[in-house]
């Protein structure tokens, strides 16, 4: 691989090395927000009280938001480097493209829906 090749592999920056650091950035997000989720489900009593009002919390709203932002992001660098990598066909790519951030958009917007609904 030559310094071309890692300039131009970037999904959402110029370089795959920006790419590189938000996998890494959002996994770590993304685990410390399951650590904290599962924190509640097994040092708490779990009825309906209980999960309202952890969901309530302004923290957890943040965490949540945060969380989800980060799942977007790194679902799609992921499956940007699929894409790129195993469908060479122009037009089947990018309509891939488009459904995979169509869905991803939905995932989002709904999650904060939910979340602030609370």
């Amino acid at each position: 691989m030559n310094t071309q090749t890692i300039k131009h592999s970037g999904a959402i920056g110029k370089k795959g090395v920006l790419d590189w650091i938000l996998i890494r950035a959002s996994a770590l997000i993304i685990t410390l927000y399951a650590l904290y989720i599962f924190s509640f489900l097994i040092f708490s009593d779990i009825n309906y009280e209980n999960w309202f009002a952890f969901f309530s919390s302004p923290f957890t709203k943040v965490f949540t938001l945060i969380t989800l932002v980060c799942i977007l992001c790194h679902a799609w660098i992921g499956l940007w480097q699929v894409l790129t990598d195993y469908i060479k066909s122009f037009a089947v790519r990018f309509l891939l493209q488009v459904l995979v951030v169509f869905v991803l958009a939905v995932y989002v917007l709904y999650g904060v829906t939910v979340l602030w609904s609370v």
